[in-house]
């Protein structure tokens, strides 16, 4: 059976990505693996935010404080396995079962109250929490408050990842994108994902045939926030660090550009929309040009801003827009 040139620029693409690390071995240049594996964390990330957004309608701008929920999980292990000696803190699977069980307990309760609200509403509710964990982080001195806290020893997966070895922490992201790309693909696909997508167009026709909308739509919520919370543990790894500044509103921001650039309710968008922010950010943030004595690279965001708006209004989904044929998702 011969696949649709869609599915042939998709897999391609996941070619390309599981190919770098031996392309960056090739041109003796690891820095791109780090690159990448960010790419990646961010993509998974938005794609649990495109859950919300995509084919929910719930537009959050909280989603971020579950990266930090879940970053700072690692960072607080590896604290206290080092100040104080409690090694069991530093395994791997305590600090990934703190990160996506402390995110989904707050998603759960931010969900919970968010969602009895309806637009603007809910996008400020959302907001405001991520804000009252972002502001917790900074006043908790013991942690580093607002300066970060430095993270001297990567999770111990015993022995079966080493997530001090770049390529090997790579590859757990990568494989994980995968996997969570099937399974969004598969829960879409389901009677849960067409209740979300119907819920999203008519709410009140979903009521009248027996649904109740609140109970998906928390549910939903809650698998976003969790994934989230994965996205935060892996980041903590890759970066050695976390900081109040993962869990700022404006992080939720990036996310959602991230999803604005790639496609809304698209399977693959928020990949797309990862590569595309992240390369952009890099590559205009490296212009050596200077005007005025000031170095046009370090004011990036003004010239991205611009192509986000381009992108907005002649391309209005995104990448996807210009892919052949049409996502069947969205």
């Amino acid at each position: 059976m011969s696949m649709s040139p869609r599915v042939l620029i998709n897999s391609a693409l996941i070619l390309l990505l599981a190919l770098v690390p031996f392309i960056a071995e090739m041109i003796d240049d690891s820095f791109y693996v780090g690159l990448t594996t960010r790419i990646l964390i961010l993509a998974i990330a938005a794609l649990s935010l495109n859950l919300l957004i995509g084919y929910g309608g719930m537009v959050s701008f909280g989603h971020a404080a579950y990266i930090g929920v879940g970053a700072y999980m690692v960072g607080i292990g590896a604290f206290h396995a080092f100040e104080d000696g409690v090694d069991w803190m530093l395994n791997g699977y305590v600090q990934l079962f703190g990160a996506i069980f402390g995110s989904a307990v707050i998603a759960l309760v931010i969900g919970a109250i968010s969602l009895r609200t309806r637009g603007v509403y809910f996008i400020m509710i959302t907001m405001a929490f991520s804000q009252m964990l972002y502001f917790t982080a900074v006043g908790v001195e013991t942690y580093g408050a607002d300066d970060g806290l430095s993270i001297y020893s990567r999770s111990d997966m015993l022995g079966l990842i080493d997530m001090s070895n770049e390529n090997s922490l790579y590859y757990l992201v990568f494989f994980s994108l995968l996997i969570l790309l099937y399974l969004m693909h598969r829960l879409v696909g389901s009677q849960f994902g067409n209740v979300i997508r119907g819920s999203k167009s008519n709410e009140a026709r979903m009521r009248s045939i027996g649904f109740s909308p609140y109970k998906y739509r928390l549910v939903a919520f809650v698998i976003a926030g969790t994934i989230a919370g994965y996205a935060g543990f892996l980041m903590a790894n890759l970066n050695d660090f976390v900081s109040p500044d993962m869990m700022h509103w404006t992080r939720s921001g990036d996310l959602i550009i991230m999803i604005v650039l790639g496609g809304i309710g698209n399977l693959f968008g928020p990949l797309y929309g990862a590569v595309a922010f992240l390369m952009l950010e890099e590559l205009l943030s490296s212009i050596p040009l200077t005007i005025g004595g000031l170095r046009v690279g370090e004011y990036w965001q003004l010239l991205f801003g611009p192509l986000l708006i381009i992108i907005v209004l002649y391309a209005r989904n995104g990448i996807d827009s210009f892919l052949p044929g049409k996502d069947k998702r969205s």
